[in-house]
């Protein structure tokens, strides 16, 4: 049997963890101090509690306790419920999911540590919407990549709407965060990577005509410069997706980073 807590207040300091889903800056103010994130729905749930994730508190509608009961029941962590009104005034949306867990963050291994035993890896620079990382790391997961690389400014994988648009893959890929932009390129030299920059350069060698043996990097860009100067110099090789002959015609002159790491990350792992 899972012990419900009811809860009817929406101020109950019990459930700080998860006021205000939707305050950017509160939330990443808050959950750094604590050391915790938030996880959406049964399916993502379920991922971060099996990735080792430590669990503090569940928030649900109580119609999710019994699909959860197995999981619930094994964390030992408490089980608050409300009703929907209740949930919405904590958290600041209709939690339609029902379902929420409050966990607790994992230490971060060393870029060199994740690095260590991977061929095929993508590095992201100062991507900042966190929809955007969480696809990513979706993209890096169906595709076979081996890990991820973060510069200092990318959007966190572990805020909520990256978690929730990953599918919980942020939980399934390795990942690790720079702690130096400005040198943070030389480590994956010094592990004998090949450094790839993705753009949509004219003079770029298409991906599809590229002797992609030994281990590559995919260097991914800003969504709306791209890579810095610096590191397309830095880059061994500027790497780009092949576009139709009619594609400026039509007004497209590159594809949003999604779309390129999907294809790119098809065409690193093939």
């Amino acid at each position: 049997m899972v012990h419900l807590v009811p809860v009817d207040d929406p101020a109950d300091p019990r459930l700080a963890d998860f006021v205000r889903l939707r305050d950017v800056q509160l939330r990443k103010s808050l959950e750094a101090e604590h050391g915790l994130f938030i996880a959406e729905g049964e399916k993502v749930i379920r991922r971060a509690v099996g990735a080792g994730y430590p669990v503090r508190s569940f928030l649900m509608a109580r119609r999710w306790a019994e699909p959860l009961a197995d999981l619930l029941a094994g964390t030992g962590a408490p089980v608050y419920a409300a009703d929907d009104a209740v949930l919405e005034k904590i958290t600041g949306f209709n939690v339609h999911r029902g379902a929420l867990a409050a966990l607790d963050r994992l230490p971060l291994p060393p870029v060199a540590e994740v690095v260590a035993g991977a061929r095929r890896i993508v590095v992201c620079e100062d991507l900042v919407d966190h929809g955007n990382v969480g696809a990513v790391f979706r993209c890096a997961a169906a595709l076979g990549v081996d890990a991820v690389v973060l510069a200092p400014r990318c959007a966190d994988p572990l805020y909520r709407r990256a978690v929730k648009v990953s599918m919980g893959a942020v939980f399934a890929v390795p990942y690790a965060r720079m702690t130096d932009w400005y040198g943070g390129l030389g480590t994956l030299r010094e592990q004998g990577f090949r450094l790839l920059a993705l753009t949509p350069a004219a003079d770029a060698v298409p991906l599809d005509e590229l002797d992609l043996t030994g281990r590559c990097a995919l260097l991914l860009g800003t969504e709306g410069d791209g890579l810095s100067d610096r590191w397309q110099k830095e880059a061994d090789q500027a790497v780009r997706i092949p576009m139709d002959a009619t594609a400026l015609d039509r007004g497209v002159d590159s594809l949003n980073v999604v779309a390129a790491a999907a294809i790119a990350c098809y065409a690193l792992t093939r």
